[in-house]
């Protein structure tokens, strides 16, 4: 496993877009969401099959590469954790920021793993 440094501010490289390179980044960046991450490939592929469509599993692969986005990005995931942290505040107007600046950041990581 390379070291951060040799990434620059990135704790791992960017996984390539398929469940077992996201599954194995997921386990280093947020091992504690590999069971989600089953639990919602399982609803994925059950959907393929029902609709005979990979959309599902599409939507499955861009929402895990999304999330280790943000996990293996120390400004990214200080950004979304400030967000959800604010998301219900009392001041409306730092609530609206923080729905402004955790929808930046969800585009900004889709971004990424769509390059």
């Amino acid at each position: 496993m390379s070291t951060q440094a040799e990434h620059g501010n990135e704790l791992i490289p960017r996984p390539g877009l398929t469940p077992d390179a996201l599954r194995a980044a997921l386990a280093v960046v947020a091992p504690e969401r590999l069971d989600e991450m089953q639990a919602r490939k399982d609803e994925a592929f059950a959907k393929a099959v029902e609709w005979r469509s990979l959309s599902p599993v599409q939507s499955w692969v861009l929402i895990w590469a999304r999330d280790i986005e943000i996990a293996r990005r120390p400004d990214l995931s200080a950004r979304y954790a400030w967000a959800q942290d604010h998301l219900e505040h009392e001041d409306p107007a730092l609530a609206w920021e923080a729905l402004r600046e955790l929808s930046a950041v969800l585009d900004k990581a889709m971004k990424a793993v769509q390059e």
